[in-house]
């Protein structure tokens, strides 16, 4: 398909784009391009801030919210532009792509007001409590328990590869509300506050340096019994549903940032004199389809009328991408060669391209392995019988 663009939508690419190249070149160039999720973190909360002062942090929102009711369009070109302006990944991606518009689907207009305001402003930074040490990718066999204790849930349980829950305020947790549950059933959606005694966050170091995912442990935590998101016993359709928000128009920018890291290996290729190898120009040429082939793909998923639900596109778009980033990182070690493997100081730091091949590794584990990935595409796509499970 082709996303035309009116004269409009133009306009409003030239505005957003001047803003945020004025600002990458500005005031926070200091945070252009990094390459670590949790480096500077106090800057990136300001540049949340300085997002959301000038309405850019959730554009895709209604205006009463803090958006500015853009259009499906629009929303894509302002993931693309930010992308290209090299502006850092949102430190709050979670609360303003997952935990908002789940909120705006499926709250109450009395949680609306509570938990939306903060979003948007750039105040309140979120984390996902979905996958735990036996339920990863089978999120339906959570052991998270809530129940109601004088008015109020009382969550146990522990959750794990928490991304940024030691820098985040709220959380949002799946967790099993109705006793002798199994499955998908008698799961509940509840909302939070990470600043309690009852939660304890531990980072986990990864292989890149970094210690972006955590584990979190939930002892007798405590939340309203207001700040479950829908019914009791409705947490599996909320969490699929802000799955599929996860495929939604961000899509359209994570492959905007694959664009700049897939030219930053031509770049290195031509630098290096890998450019002339022609297995190397081969794997490169595979790269430039791939990512194109991403960009159909997307766009005829955001064709979608129903942005909450998961289609047959959506169901094939994580493999998709997490395998092609791989393989991207792959290529780039192959182009770096040995200067690749030499840390640039003493600290265990990376710059860009080591940094994504040791990432991209998680990218076909996180968010649902490829097998689990084959495995919702054969029986929710393709209406295939199920894969024996044992008993939850």
């Amino acid at each position: 398909m082709k996303l035309g663009f009116s004269a409009e939508d133009e306009a409003f690419r030239a505005e957003c784009a001047g803003w945020l190249q004025a600002q990458m070149a500005g005031p926070f160039a200091d945070i252009r391009g990094i390459p670590n999720l949790c480096d500077a973190i106090p800057r990136r909360k300001e540049w949340e801030q300085q997002l959301a002062a000038h309405k850019w942090s959730c554009i895709g929102w209604p205006a009463q919210w803090g958006g500015r009711d853009a259009t499906l369009a629009q929303q894509v070109i302002f993931a693309e532009e930010y992308a290209r302006a090299g502006a850092p990944n949102r430190i709050n991606h979670i609360g303003v792509e997952l935990a908002g518009p789940t909120i705006l689907a499926f709250g109450t207009e009395e949680q609306k007001a509570r938990y939306l305001p903060g979003i948007a402003a750039g105040m309140q930074i979120w984390c996902q409590g979905y996958s735990e040490p036996n339920a990863g990718s089978d999120l339906a066999n959570v052991k998270t328990r809530a129940r109601l204790v004088e008015g109020q849930w009382e969550v146990n349980g522990q959750k794990v590869w928490t991304s940024l829950a030691h820098y985040s305020d709220m959380i949002f947790v799946v967790a099993r509300s109705e006793e002798g549950s199994v499955g998908p059933k008698g799961l509940s959606f509840l909302l939070m506050d990470m600043d309690q005694p009852g939660i304890d966050v531990r980072p986990i170091g990864q292989m890149n340096g970094e210690a972006e995912f955590n584990e979190t442990f939930l002892t007798d935590a405590r939340c309203a019994a207001d700040a479950m998101l829908g019914a009791r016993g409705d947490g599996w359709k909320v969490a699929m549903a802000l799955l599929a928000f996860e495929r939604g128009v961000s899509t359209l920018g994570q492959q905007m940032q694959f664009r700049n890291e897939l030219d930053a290996v031509i770049a290195a290729a031509k630098t290096g004199g890998k450019a002339s190898d022609p297995v190397i120009r081969q794997r490169l040429a595979t790269a430039e389809i791939g990512l194109r082939l991403m960009r159909y793909g997307a766009l005829r998923m955001l064709s979608n009328a129903d942005l909450s639900a998961i289609d047959g596109a959506a169901l094939t778009y994580k493999i998709q991408w997490a395998t092609w980033r791989r393989d991207l990182g792959e290529l780039a070690m192959d182009v770096l060669g040995q200067a690749g493997e030499l840390a640039e100081s003493s600290e265990y730091a990376w710059s860009a391209l080591p940094n994504m091949y040791l990432f991209s590794r998680s990218d076909t584990i996180y968010g649902g392995t490829n097998q689990i990935q084959r495995n919702l595409i054969a029986e929710r796509g393709l209406g295939l019988p199920r894969e024996p499970r044992g008993q939850a």
